[in-house]
């Protein structure tokens, strides 16, 4: 597979666009308190997009991420440097008082603060909406938490499979005999992270028209919440919960050389189509217990042993193959390594490339919102720790003899 450019793949989906067009958040200031996942994944992809972000991280230790997977580079491991590119780094120490004026001195006329920590941090730390509110009216203040500033889990810390067996999402399962298994991809993570890009946006549109700031919230709770409103709103008003994992004529089924996903439905007489498929001698439908869809609920576990059976003689390609033919939607269960070098996120642009300048070329997961005039923008890879102190506070208004005394001090390391 050949691998586009980031400088490639920012042509092709801007074909027609002007080229002195702006990025849509261009001139956006945005201090990064945030680490891990959630926050960082929010704030890459403001980036991606044109605003500032000036991460902020910890001397020495830098953002969590920069430690969670021991590799050969370091602290500029790819875990960090898949949701980190497009900010500059400045390690400040905000135990001190002179490491916070720094921030205070770099959000004074910032856009945008984000943080991800637990609720409560940044108030003690001075860096409170209220506190930041007096000195900068239009801030906008955004938070990610686990479970947000009030209730019975508001001193609880967010991570990701904490989320998934609070909201439910963990419970949820194909069946009562599969047990309760944390989700291997941090989804919480993920989703919320957008939710709190989104707040972003839509605390921007708004100070653009009214001229007024506000706080952004986001929690994992919430979120892991929102994920199931059709399966929420079916348990508050029936009772019961709708669960699409356990339809009886959808699953995965291994084949000789891998396993097919297989959804029945969306399709006339789906199980009429899945048995010409499997190349059964009789419609599946015309056995006693198999005619209506509530006997095939009833009868699940005996119906997917047929399935079961007839998949595991042959190869996933085959029976992709069979099942296309036959109008049933499904899909080979490709491991990440073969998705990633599938021709479609070839087609799609979703692997770009930046340089750093400790580790060199870095390849990246592109970001995944088209737009056609402003398409996004890889300017740097993800900053080495404190990469950029000197730069950024010499543009936020200290001078040479102020930056080399507070790196005397160890404020700035």
């Amino acid at each position: 597979m050949s691998t586009m450019t980031a400088e490639s793949t920012t042509a092709a989906l801007a074909e027609a666009a002007p080229a002195t067009l702006p990025l849509p958040l261009d001139g956006i200031k945005i201090v990064d308190f945030t680490q891990v996942f959630m926050g960082p994944s929010a704030t890459q992809l403001l980036g991606d997009y044109g605003a500032d972000i000036i991460k902020v991280e910890r001397p020495g230790a830098g953002d969590i991420s920069r430690n969670s997977f021991p590799d050969q580079d370091g602290q500029d491991n790819p875990i960090f440097l898949s949701i980190n590119r497009n900010k500059r780094s400045v390690s400040v120490d905000t135990r001190t008082d002179e490491g916070r004026q720094v921030l205070h001195q770099l959000m004074a006329d910032a856009d945008v603060v984000v943080s991800n920590f637990r609720s409560g941090v940044m108030e003690r730390m001075g860096f409170g909406y209220e506190d930041l509110r007096a000195k900068n009216p239009g801030i906008i203040w955004a938070s990610g938490t686990g479970f947000g500033p009030e209730g019975p889990y508001s001193h609880k810390g967010g991570q990701d499979a904490i989320a998934q067996a609070y909201s439910g999402v963990m419970w949820r399962r194909e069946s009562e005999d599969a047990k309760p298994a944390i989700y291997p991809t941090t989804l919480c993570d993920y989703i919320t992270g957008m939710h709190l890009m989104q707040g972003i946006l839509l605390a921007l549109r708004t100070r653009e028209a009214t001229g007024a700031g506000q706080k952004v919230e986001v929690t994992m709770y919430d979120s892991m919440l929102h994920l199931q409103m059709q399966e929420a709103c079916m348990q508050l008003n029936r009772g019961y919960e709708v669960n699409w994992g356990a339809m009886p004529l959808s699953g995965v089924f291994e084949t000789t050389d891998g396993a097919v996903c297989m959804v029945g439905g969306f399709t006339p007489d789906p199980l009429a189509r899945i048995s010409d498929a499997l190349g059964l001698d009789e419609d599946l439908t015309e056995r006693p217990g198999f005619a209506t869809l509530e006997q095939q609920f009833k009868n699940k576990p005996a119906l997917q042993v047929i399935f079961r059976e007839h998949f595991a003689t042959n190869t996933t390609e085959y029976w992709t193959t069979r099942l296309e033919e036959q109008g049933i939607l499904n899909a080979p269960v490709h491991t990440l390594e073969q998705a990633l070098a599938d021709a479609q996120t070839e087609a799609n642009g979703m692997i770009v490339e930046a340089e750093h300048p400790g580790v060199g070329t870095v390849r990246m997961l592109n970001a995944p919102i088209r737009l056609s005039a402003t398409p996004p923008s890889i300017r740097r890879a993800a900053p080495r720790l404190g990469e950029h102190n000197v730069e950024v506070l010499l543009e936020n208004g200290f001078d040479a003899e102020t930056i080399e005394r507070l790196q005397g001090l160890g404020v700035l390391r």
